[in-house]
């Protein structure tokens, strides 16, 4: 049974792109998960989820290597109707989720910002003592994800748009909301919030995360 657990990243012939499923291993999902292959598609009789797939994919074609991912959350919000845009942020990055604010009003989004640090609840409430804290000594309050999911479908945003929530924090933001999200920046602090340059370095730079017995994250 274990060989049959979906390992698409390791798929020789990814035919499921070219229309067929000659060649395709065991484990590829399509042959071996039509149940839920099955369901997916019938969630698309909904219309407005319909909609939201189709808008997807005719963005994805007009702009394919054109557009930046600004210009995509742009587009998509206005083929789909959207007026009010939430943006949760990070507190590190409030120059960018400034700057990407003002690019949505310029094109005549309503936008509803909401910082992680709201609530200033200090991060001994979530149990942690002070030597955890990044400045021992000091007050730090808490990421508060679930708190922004809330604010942001309290003022019925459209569209959600993560502007570098931490990992865990951005999980329990997607899991709170009820609205549509999408994500802007992948927070990467050492890359320049780009994660996939350590991916594209993997046998470089980065051999290491291979070979975690050379190096622990701790």
């Amino acid at each position: 049974m274990a060989d049959k657990s979906p390992k698409c990243a390791y798929c020789p012939t990814i035919s499921c792109c070219f229309g067929t499923e000659e060649g395709a291993p065991r484990f590829c999902p399509g042959i071996n998960k039509t149940e839920l292959v099955n369901k997916a598609e019938r969630v698309l009789e909904d219309r407005e989820v319909l909609r939201c797939a189709q808008e997807a994919s005719r963005v994805e074609a007009a702009g394919y290597c054109r557009w930046t991912r600004v210009q995509e959350v742009i587009e998509f919000s206005r083929r789909m109707g959207f007026n009010r845009i939430g943006v949760a942020f990070c507190i590190g990055l409030i120059r960018e989720a400034r700057s990407f604010s003002d690019i949505l009003k310029a094109h005549q989004f309503e936008v509803i910002s909401v910082c992680c640090k709201v609530g200033i609840a200090p991060k001994e409430t979530l149990g942690l003592s002070d030597a955890e804290k990044i400045r021992p000594g000091a007050f730090e309050g808490h990421c508060n994800p679930i708190a922004q999911a809330l604010i942001l479908d309290g003022e019925q945003c459209d569209l959600n748009v993560l502007v570098g929530l931490c990992v865990g924090h951005d999980a329990l933001f997607f899991k709170y909301t009820n609205t549509l999200t999408t994500v802007l920046v992948a927070k990467d602090r050492v890359t320049g919030h780009n994660p996939a340059a350590v991916l594209y370095t993997s046998d470089s730079y980065y051999n290491k995360l291979k070979n975690p017995e050379e190096e622990s994250p701790a």
